[in-house]
């Protein structure tokens, strides 16, 4: 039967981007179905009483001069540290449950994750988010008038509660059945778990 990963994240998670870039290989490798789960991380951390890697400034220190830079050495992927981060994500969360409705969800998950970690674009400015989705040919008005939809807003607040409520804590986690896996770093134990 084919296993099924599902992979929570937020936009603004460099370490959820690096998760992103590995998980097409597993998907293909082990015929595995990556269900992807948006969710606000901000409202993730409070309701958690958890703080990002960034605001414990040692931590934050060692994530950007050691710990990123080794993964993506080791993914072989293109990265730029986003100048603008921490970066507000809530209309490009929103943007995933308006994309599904529009069926560009692949297509709106890669540009944007792309946009963050790639082109350190300031995707805050929703001016910037407007412009990359029409570079790449998406309905951006269609798109963001959506996100003003109290169903679309909706959509993302009961996706973050129904993570919180799986124990989600952080970005990115990943779920193979019932059992959780915590960080881009743990790609290789739910690969010996698909080897299995």
């Amino acid at each position: 039967m084919k296993k099924v990963l599902n992979f929570y994240f937020d936009f603004g998670s460099p370490t959820a981007y690096l998760a992103h870039t590995q998980l097409q290989r597993f998907a293909e490798t082990y015929d595995l179905e990556v269900v992807y789960e948006p969710m606000l991380l901000g409202a993730l951390l409070k309701a958690n009483n958890n703080l990002p890697p960034a605001a414990v400034p040692a931590k934050g220190r060692y994530m950007l001069k050691y710990d990123l830079p080794r993964f993506v050495k080791r993914y072989q992927v293109p990265f730029k540290m986003n100048p603008h981060f921490p970066i507000n994500t809530l209309h490009l969360m929103r943007g995933c449950f308006a994309a599904e409705e529009m069926g560009c969800f692949k297509q709106y998950v890669e540009l944007m994750f792309r946009a963050m970690w790639v082109d350190a674009l300031n995707m805050g400015d929703l001016e910037q988010v407007e412009s990359v989705m029409q570079g790449a040919g998406l309905d951006s008005g269609t798109l963001l008038a959506l996100c003003e939809r109290e169903e679309i807003k909706n959509k993302l607040k009961s996706h973050t509660n129904n993570a919180i409520e799986k124990g989600v804590f952080g970005a990115p986690t990943f779920y193979l059945g019932e059992e959780m896996f915590f960080g881009q770093d743990r790609l290789d134990f739910i690969e010996a778990a698909l080897q299995d």
